[in-house]
Parts: structure tokens; sequence; C-alpha cells
């Protein structure tokens, strides 16, 4: 009695218990996640901070250094930075990465928190947190344009009916809008008037805050009916504020108009983007973690044509750059690998061999291993991506030499004289424990990775565990299906062999003569050969050493990414002519597009080119 003996004598209950695996597989199969590669969670919190009309200096000073102390005593800090520019302060903080993310973004409020009481006191709001992925990157970059509309309205569409419309859909967690222009109304006034009114900046201030105001005005109580009082004292156009009374002086008041103007601008005139040399709004999308990137931009692409008939048809909506290209190229060339490495092993096996059931049965163990791995990956929300299927082409090779084993044994006593229910049973308890014991020597070969640390461990955990599924699946089968389907299939072969056999029959002796001939002269000159093997490892260990090394192989994704700096005192206006001139310059071929964004004077900006190389 073996662990094989009750698959062999049930051969129905043993092939729907392999179906059932298999069906199990198949079910799984469409709703994995598609990605370039495994999701690695990096505990990682962006912090912003904004005190409009303060320097560069003021924001590092009096805003971004409380934070930081307070940051700073927060256990699992592995890292914190930050970048101050005009009127706004960025702290990123990234913690190590055992660490939970809602844990930590408990102690980052906290911490902000305490830090209230340093921070300025008129400063227009808290400091605000999001949870960030560094490792995420757009997947879909879309330009909203217009020739007609200025870009405020322009980005009142792509703020409103866009993005909020694309962040709804099934995949997207948010929306990220580049070059943004949101509507304001900016006050310009002469400090020379001003000072020869005997007023002040803080004047001018104070009485445009009270002069927009939305509070409540009260009720009015009759004696069958209570009237809630209504007015909206908020100005919003330039030309409401250009009336405004700042003083009365000689009894004649003072208006905006008389010491300056009112005009409609952006709220911040230091943020800009540019597609294929022309101003517009940058939609960034980004999807959800474990979401199907592919089904993502497909269900955003399909809704494009509904979202822009909701907006009006000056407004044109056009796709930058779209990630799944890459992704879909890398994931079918990988699995058009997996499939010739399949089809490669069983034409192996089918040489070796030279039987046509002794082919089938082990080379059944392949799919149907690969595909109960599927299950075992959904399970664990794993993901389609370079490393898991480049598992599972590894897996392939490892996954058929348990039923190799187990069919050889079989066979052996069949040619032996024993009827193939008796071999099976015989050939099955005979190797059952060597198959076990080689599925765990080759798990024990990924048990370094599933243990690795860091993010390097975090990264190849997946790729362990979809081979060592995939070596437990086949271990399943080899001692399941593989010896009930010996026991049905396999006969001994009797009389003469075809012709292909002998052909290969024939080959295999000439290999066989030509290394016996290798052999020879091998153990002849034995001095030699050892001198050979010494240098082949001193070699191997030269190369080790000069042969380049990263974290990844470069590949050619068809994007191009230039970063701009300037200096301090460089205009804004100088920035952007730098910006437009490079993004022309890429764009020069048909065959690209790119996208510019650039933000203040000295801080820089980027141009990104996505098409043929």
């Amino acid at each position: 009695m073996s662990i094989s003996t009750p698959f062999i004598q049930r051969p129905i209950a043993t092939s729907l218990f392999i179906a059932a695996m298999v069906l199990v597989g198949l079910a799984a199969y469409p709703f994995l996640p598609v990605a370039p590669l495994p999701r690695i969670d990096f505990p990682t919190i962006n912090v912003n901070a904004r005190f409009p009309g303060a320097s560069p200096e003021t924001m590092a000073s009096a805003v971004a250094q409380p934070l930081e102390r307070q940051f700073a005593a927060i256990s699992g800090v592995a890292q914190l930075t930050s970048v101050s520019v005009q009127g706004a302060s960025q702290i990123t903080i990234q913690f190590d990465l055992d660490r939970n993310i809602d844990a930590a973004a408990g102690d980052v409020q906290s911490a902000i928190n305490a830090a209230s009481g340093q921070l300025p006191r008129n400063l227009p709001s808290a400091p605000n947190y999001y949870k960030v992925n560094p490792s995420e990157s757009p997947i879909l970059i879309l330009a909203v344009q217009s020739d007609a509309l200025p870009l405020i309205e322009v980005n009142e569409y792509a703020d409103t009916v866009l993005a909020q419309q694309i962040s709804q859909l099934t995949g997207v967690s948010q929306v990220f809008i580049g070059g943004e222009q949101k509507r304001s109304v900016r006050v310009q006034v002469d400090p020379a008037k001003l000072a020869a009114m005997g007023l002040t900046l803080e004047d001018v201030r104070g009485v445009l805050i009270s002069a927009t105001v939305n509070a409540p005005k009260g009720t009015i109580d009759g004696e069958g009916r209570s009237y809630a009082i209504y007015a909206n004292d908020q100005l919003t156009k330039a030309a409401e504020m250009n009336n405004v009374i700042l003083a009365w002086r000689n009894g004649a008041p003072i208006r905006v108009r008389d010491v300056g103007q009112a005009i409609d601008a952006a709220e911040n005139a230091l943020l800009a983007g540019w597609q294929t040399g022309k101003r517009g709004i940058i939609l960034q999308v980004f999807k959800q973690p474990g979401a199907n990137v592919i089904e993502a931009v497909e269900r955003i692409k399909a809704e494009l044509p509904r979202l822009q008939a909701a907006i009006p048809p000056s407004i044109h909506t056009s796709i930058i750059m779209d990630r799944t290209q890459t992704i879909r190229a890398s994931v079918a060339d990988v699995q058009f690998t997996l499939m010739l490495c399949v089809g490669l092993v069983v034409m192996v096996i089918f040489l070796f061999l030279r039987n046509v059931w002794a082919t089938i049965i082990p080379s059944i163990t392949v799919p149907v291993a690969l595909i109960c791995t599927f299950a075992a990956m959904y399970l664990m929300s794993y993901s389609l991506d370079n490393l898991s299927l480049m598992a599972l082409t590894i897996a392939v090779g490892f996954v058929v030499d348990d039923a190799i084993v187990m069919l050889e044994n079989i066979y052996r006593h069949i040619e032996n004289g024993e009827r193939p229910m008796e071999a099976a049973l015989k050939g099955a308890g005979e190797i059952g424990f060597t198959i076990i014991s080689i599925s765990l020597s080759l798990v024990a070969v990924f048990i370094p990775l599933l243990l690795m640390g860091g993010i390097v461990g975090r990264l190849f955990r997946e790729f362990a565990m979809v081979v060592t599924i995939a070596v437990a699946v086949s271990a399943v089968v080899s001692l399941t299906l593989t010896p009930m389907m010996c026991s049905r299939f396999l006969k001994h072969h009797e009389g003469s062999h075809g012709l292909l056999f002998r052909v290969i029959e024939r080959f295999f002796e000439g290999i066989l003569a030509g290394y016996r001939v290798t052999l020879d002269i091998a153990l002849r000159f034995r001095f030699i050969t050892l001198l050979t093997f010494f240098a082949t490892v001193g070699l191997t260990g030269y190369l080790y050493v000069t042969i380049p090394k990263g974290f990844f192989p470069p590949q050619d994704t068809g994007v191009v990414i230039g970063l701009t700096e300037g200096a301090q005192d460089i205009s804004f206006k100088r920035m952007m002519e730098v910006q437009t001139r490079l993004g022309e310059i890429i764009a020069a071929d048909p065959d690209t597009q790119a996208f510019a964004s650039g933000i203040g004077p000295g801080v820089g900006g980027q141009t990104i080119n996505n098409g043929r190389m």
C-alpha cells in the first residue's frame, strides 16, 4: 500500500479530482491582475503644507523644520526628506518595510497636531497628508487642450468632469492634475499709490478678506412663517473686486481700482503644462493596488467618448502616454516564451521516450500544474507580471521531472513482463518517497528567497512562491494522475520499431560515441584537463566581477524623460521657454507624443516623451 494505490484503483475519482483542480485554476485566471512587476507596498506618506507668499527659505525654517522635528520622533522612520518652494513644502516620510501604513498614518497625524503650536498662526490651513507608493507610476496620461477657451475654463472641466468621472471607474485610485489653473481673482496694487493714501498691504488684505465672505445672515420670524436670510457676499469676479472700498479719505472712498486693479487669473501662476508645444492641462491616472492595469486602461478608453460629449466641443482630450503598451508587449513576450518552453519540453520527452502515450502522460503534468498554480496565485493576491510568468516558465522544467521519474519506473516493470496495473502499483510504491524528496529538495532551493528581507525579498517572494506552488502541484499530479494513467494506457511494445525510432536511436548512439572519444582524450591528458577546470573557475570569477550589475536589466519602454533646473533668480517666463523648446525638440518626430510640466522659477520641470525611439 502506497500513497498512489487509492488513486490507481479509482481512476474516475482521480480524474474528477484533477479536473476539479484544473477548473478552479481556469476560473481564477481571468481574475488575476496584470502588472509589470509584483505589488510592493512601500509605507510612505507625503505631508503637504501651504503658506501663500512665503519664500522657500521661510517655508523651510518656519513650516518644514517644526514638522520634521516631530516626524523624526516617530518610530520606524527610515528616511525623511523635504522640498520647500515658494508658498509650499512637501515632506516625504518613508518607514521601515514591516511598518503598518495605517498605524504610521495615525502617528503622522499626531505629529502634525503636536507641531501646530510651532507653525505660523496665519497658516491658511493645517498641513495634510496622504499615503503614496513610490513604486507606482501613472498608467495613463491625458492631455486636455482648447484653442478657443481660456485655460481656467479648461481646468474647470478637466477637474470637475474628467478627473472626477475617471477616478470613479473601477481600478482607478486617483487622478492628479498637472499644470493646474484654478480660477481666482488676483488684486495687483501699486505700493507708491498705497503709501500716498496712507495705506499698507496689510490694510488691503484685511479689507479684502472681510469684503468677500459667505456667512449666515440670520432669520426673519413671522407669526405664521419663519424665513432664512440668504445673501452671498462673496466676490467671484474681478469687476466686482475693483469696486471694493478700501478706506475713506476726506469723505471720499478709496477703491481697489484707485490703487491698482483686480484681474481674473489662475490661482498659481507658477504652474504650467504643455502638450506637443501647446498649453493645456495634464491628467495623470493612477491605478488601485492589485487592479488589472490593462482592464483599467481599457475601461478609461471606453469611457472617454462619453466624457468628451459632456464637455464643450472646443475642448479636446488626447492620450499622451499609455503604460499598457509596454506591459502588454512584455507580458505577451513572456507568455510566448512560456508556451515555447512547454512545446520544447514535450518535444524532448518524445525524442527520448519515443512513445506516444509515454510522452502524453508526463506532458499532462505541465499544463495541470501551471493551471492549478493560477488558483493559488489568486488566493495569495498575486498578479500576472514579468516575475511570476518567469517563475512559471522556469517551473516547466521542474514540474515534468516527477512525472518522468514515475513513468520510467513503472515502464521498467512493464518491460520485465508485468501487467500495467501490477507495474503501476509496484512502481508507484517504489518511487513515491523519491518523488516527495525530489519536490522538497526543489522547494528548499527557494527557501532563501522566501526568507529574504528588504525590497529584493519582497520583489522575489512572489517568484519563489509561484515556483514552489507549481512544484508542489506537480508532485501531487505525479503521485495521483500519472500512475493511474500508466496503469491504463502503457503497454509493452513487441516487435520491431518504426523508422523514426531507429533514426533517433542512431542519433543517440552517435552522440554516445562522440562523448566516448572526448572522454578518452580528457582522461589521456589529465593535467591539461585539470588546468582547464581551474581556468574556467578563474574566468567565471573574473566575469562575475567585471559584468555590470543592477537591480533590473535596462529595457526600452519608448519613454524619454528630460529634466531642467534653473537658478532662483531666473524668470518664470524664461524657464517656461526652456521647457517649451525642450518639448518641441522631442516632439519633432511625427510618431511621438510629448508633454511638459514646470513649477516656479528655480525649481525646475520635466519633459516626458512617449513614442517611437
